[in-house]
């Protein structure tokens, strides 16, 4: 029999601007309807944690998505990343990435449709004012906060690209990867 493994749903788009709005205790108690083990929630933007002896995260995106459209009528696409790939992305994160309050930090998680290192050509970032990094899964972007306005990330909105990913600032992503270690 399979171990259970700890993975994390990055839902996209969930209780963002008043809209998509669903109870993180709801999620919960949907998610352990699935079958998931030690499901809980961070914050209220559609992180959760839980465990799982699946171990096929694109069938495990598949049903989390169809549970979303049937239990909230939320079409809501999914990024599921495990305890072992949250650790390698923590890792590979910029050492100068700090609590440096002029700069954003954003992790960009990536669904498999678009991961590929050409995506950052695609997106046409600044190098003058913005940095972006592909590593397997997500783009680690940066810019200081009084250019914001001009860069190209900050129009990220409006590329089709954008569909197929969802954002998590620096300090949800290393709480993220924290919070799974416990689970572990």
């Amino acid at each position: 029999m399979a171990e259970s493994q700890i993975f994390v749903a990055l839902l996209r788009g969930i209780n963002v601007g008043g809209h998509n709005m669903i109870r993180m205790s709801a999620l919960k108690v949907s998610f352990e309807e699935l079958g998931f083990t030690d499901v809980a929630t961070y914050i209220n933007s559609g992180n959760v944690l839980f465990k799982t002896k699946a171990a096929d995260r694109r069938k495990l995106e598949v049903r989390i998505e169809k549970m979303l459209a049937a239990d909230y009528q939320v079409p809501c696409k999914v990024v599921i990343r495990s305890a072992d790939e949250m650790a390698r992305l923590v890792k590979k994160l910029p050492k100068d990435w700090t609590d440096n309050k002029e700069w954003r930090y954003n992790v960009i998680f990536l669904r498999h449709a678009i991961d590929s290192k050409a995506i950052v050509a695609d997106l046409k970032p600044k190098p003058d004012i913005e940095q972006v990094t592909y590593v397997p899964g997500t783009l680690l972007w940066s810019a200081r906060f009084k250019d914001l306005t001009r860069t190209a990330m900050v129009k990220l909105a409006s590329h089709k690209l954008f569909q197929d990913m969802t954002v998590r600032n620096l300090n949800t992503t290393k709480k993220l990867h924290e919070l799974m270690q416990k689970m572990g």
